[in-house]
């Protein structure tokens, strides 16, 4: 005999495929709820990564901003340093200066004058004196020009004292000391 099913299968198989559906957005809706997690908890990760870079390049460039604070510190005591070098330097270089100077002073007055002043004010020296005639203070600076301690000499003040012949002449006189020569391998 022939079976005949009068069941309602359609409905049944609608039911079983409406249940399977529901499974499989369930499934997908879990699957990719899985999925988002992973996305968020991998970029939290990327984050907290990147955060921990920045907090430990911030503090490499404090500690390095520290250093290049130090660094400038020391530079600058270095320049100060090498300004006190030079000046002293420069003292050791002057100091046989003055000697010289007036040790060249003493052999270029010739006779017949006869200073009463020298004053020195940094390079330039004022020499006032005496001189029995305007001929002898001219010697007088000609030779301070021809000496290799002094710079070119300017008379500022000559004076007769009297209207007579052998009256004698006042004068002042400004001469500037020559530079020190740089010996070799000085800058």
């Amino acid at each position: 005999m022939a079976q005949i099913n009068l069941l309602p299968w359609r409905e049944e198989r609608r039911e079983e495929r409406q249940q399977q559906f529901f499974t499989a957005v369930v499934a997908g809706l879990i699957f990719a709820a899985i999925i988002l997690y992973g996305v968020i908890v991998f970029a939290n990760g990327l984050l907290d990564e990147q955060n921990n870079r920045n907090t430990y390049l911030k503090t490499e460039i404090t500690e390095l901003d520290k250093k290049i604070k130090e660094i400038k510190a020391l530079e600058q005591q270095r320049d100060r340093l090498l300004a006190r070098m030079q000046v002293i330097q420069e003292l050791q270089a002057s100091r046989p200066k003055v000697v010289k100077v007036f040790d060249a002073l003493v052999r270029t007055v010739p006779e017949g004058i006869h200073l009463e002043k020298v004053a020195r004010q940094g390079e330039a020296l004022t020499l006032d004196g005496v001189a029995q005639s305007n001929a002898r203070v001219s010697v007088f600076m000609r030779k301070l020009d021809d000496n290799a301690e002094f710079d070119e000499s300017k008379l500022t003040v000559i004076k007769r004292t009297s209207s007579s012949a052998d009256a004698v002449r006042k004068f002042t006189l400004g001469v500037n000391e020559s530079k020190p020569k740089k010996e070799d391998g000085e800058s």
